[in-house]
């Protein structure tokens, strides 16, 4: 009696031991082909000669240029070298918006003194024709301005002084709280029949290299002036208006001209399945810098990231599909574009992640808002701590990637986290060239986007 009920016992027993072992063996395996990409990334990586290759050869890849072209011919190339399954161009219609000549400005007080600034014109705003001159009017925020009667502002230049909130420890959350500076000011102070704008730039530091970005007119508003002046400039400006009236003179060249066509570039390892893994950033920058960390470094980490497990002989369940995205910056028809023909050709999309937040020390993930998708990731918790990839939340994956959810609501979304502290010392600046990026940071993030994608690859139906 008691060898029958042990066998029992033992034969209920059997199938949980089977399925303990295999899970540990299944576990064994994930963190052993996980180390070869990290060895991979960090002794043999490719990703800081691309990116090198991307600044120097190519340099600044504003949306419509001569420069934005030769990126599109070079990062088909350097994708074709890698003899992935496939690698394509996917055509597209883009904004062409030009700087013109440089951006030239200072403020004179009641006594006569004068202090040169620099500023920098901020996309899609139009040319002052000419120098034009304005007394300044100190506004902190969007909010307060439109709290002002048009009195106040008409003929006015309005000044947005308000300067990041260094308490945020995320330096994206202060970010985003000023955007709207950039985003929406002269839109608003162009209501109340403002000559022009300038902002304080979106930026951490105090520092003399404005930040330059987009800003957006509603159809039905006039087209102003509007510029950004390093945060240095900005702390003087505000000190010499609380001492009396301030009058602004500037002069910028820039133009909208019509749309031309771009391309995302594209390259695929083809999977067991037709299902899509997306993952990508974005292949245009401003025109000032080098664009290495905006997104130079989220181009390369894809690009790497795909050629890793390729060199590694990975054989994915799902089509693994690296995209540089064109056209991020001043309109995002790129990632637009790529959900909407993604649609149309009846592709199925289950998972994307974004690398563009720079290349600085990956961190984590962010997970877009779903509990469930949250929680798959967080499974790998243990497995990717040693690695130094700590912090998972549901949080933002990526402006390129957003639109697919408009088409497919149920799929996965990540974003590649990373330590936030220097981004804004150097995004949409002067200030962003190859030397500041860190070669093994940048290698880390490459291995990081490879690990999640080989990951979600396992993870997901």
């Amino acid at each position: 009696m008691y060898i029958y009920t042990k066998y029992r016992f033992m034969k209920f027993l059997l199938p949980i031991f089977l399925l303990l072992s295999f899970s540990n063996i299944k576990a064994q395996a994930d963190s052993t082909f996980i180390r070869y990409i990290y060895d991979l990334a960090l002794e043999n990586g490719e990703a800081y000669e691309n990116l090198r290759s991307l600044c120097k050869d190519i340099g600044a890849r504003v949306t419509g240029s001569a420069e934005a072209e030769m990126a599109v011919k070079w990062g088909e190339k350097l994708l074709k070298s890698y003899n992935f399954d496939k690698v394509y161009l996917q055509e597209i219609q883009v904004p062409h918006w030009e700087r013109g000549t440089t951006e030239a400005a200072w403020i004179e007080n009641e006594k006569g003194d004068i202090l040169k600034l620099n500023i920098l014109a901020l996309g899609g705003s139009i040319g002052t024709n000419g120098l034009i001159s304005g007394e300044v009017i100190e506004v902190k925020n969007v909010d307060a301005l439109k709290l002002l009667n048009p009195n106040e502002i008409k003929d006015k230049i309005v000044f947005l002084s308000e300067a990041f909130n260094q308490k945020h420890i995320n330096t994206f959350s202060a970010y985003g709280y000023c955007y709207p500076l950039r985003g929406d000011g002269a839109n608003e102070a162009s209501k109340l029949g403002a000559k022009a704008v300038v902002i304080r730039s979106l930026a951490t530091p105090t520092d003399n290299h404005p930040h330059t970005g987009v800003t957006h007119f509603d159809k039905d508003v006039n087209k102003i002036p509007a510029a950004a002046m390093s945060t240095q400039n900005a702390d003087m400006v505000s000190k010499w208006i609380k001492q009396g009236k301030v009058t602004l003179k500037m002069e910028m060249d820039c133009k909208v001209f019509p749309d031309v066509t771009s391309y995302n570039v594209i390259a695929e390892i083809t999977g067991k399945d037709k299902k899509i893994i997306t993952l990508g950033g974005h292949l245009d920058s401003w025109d000032v810098g080098e664009g290495a960390h905006d997104d130079g470094a989220g181009i390369v980490h894809s690009i790497e990231a795909l050629r890793i497990l390729k060199t590694l002989n990975y054989k994915p369940n799902h089509t693994i599909r690296c995209v540089l995205f064109m056209n991020e910056e001043n309109g995002n028809f790129g990632g637009k574009s790529y959900a909407k023909l993604a649609k149309e050709a009846n592709e199925e999309h289950i998972c994307a992640i974004e690398s563009d937040r720079g290349g600085f020390l990956p961190i984590g993930f962010d997970v877009v808002e779903n509990t469930n998708h949250l929680e798959l990731v967080k499974q790998y918790e243990n497995l990717l701590f040693d690695y130094d990839l700590l912090k998972f939340k549901n949080g933002h994956g990526g402006v390129d990637i957003g639109p697919l959810k408009e088409y497919y609501p149920e799929m996965m979304q990540l974003g590649m986290a990373i330590n936030s502290q220097e981004y804004f010392n150097y995004h949409h600046s002067e200030a962003d060239v190859f030397e500041v990026v860190n070669k093994r940071e940048l290698e880390l993030g490459a291995a990081a986007m490879s690990t999640m994608v080989y990951l979600m690859d396992i993870t997901l139906d």
